[in-house]
């Protein structure tokens, strides 16, 4: 009897969660915030040809519950191109709205404690 942690459907299943493709629409940082839209409470995620990972993406981060990418990731237990995948087509079908952090390059040091702060803050609540 085959167990049920077994790796091989592991692998075989985010292949078809994104169709195969290894490439998102858009380009998430690890870092990006997701929220989930009016419109992808309104739409009824499932309904829309999603499926259930596009479901799970939209109820956790529905209610104010912001997570970044690489909790989403974490908390499907998929591996992080394949969340990527997922949620830049929930993106570009206006499901989620993505939140990119700031770019620190001409920042203040006051602005790369407050990101730094903000990381900690999310790995808190892990």
């Amino acid at each position: 009897m085959p167990e049920r942690d077994e790796p091989t459907g592991a692998l075989v299943r985010p292949y078809a969660v994104t169709r195969g493709r290894t490439r998102p629409k858009l380009d998430i940082a690890l870092e990006a915030l997701v929220e989930t839209t009016v419109r992808g409470r309104s739409a009824g995620v499932g309904r829309s040809g999603g499926g259930s990972e596009h479901q799970y993406i939209a109820a956790m981060c529905d209610g104010g519950r912001v997570q970044s990418l690489a909790e989403i990731a974490a908390r499907m237990q998929l591996p992080l191109g394949v969340a990527r995948v997922i949620v830049a087509d929930m993106a570009t079908d206006g499901l989620v709205a993505v939140y990119e952090p700031t770019s620190l390059d001409d920042e203040t040091d006051a602005v790369g404690t407050e990101l730094l702060e903000r990381v900690l803050s999310g790995l808190r609540r892990l």
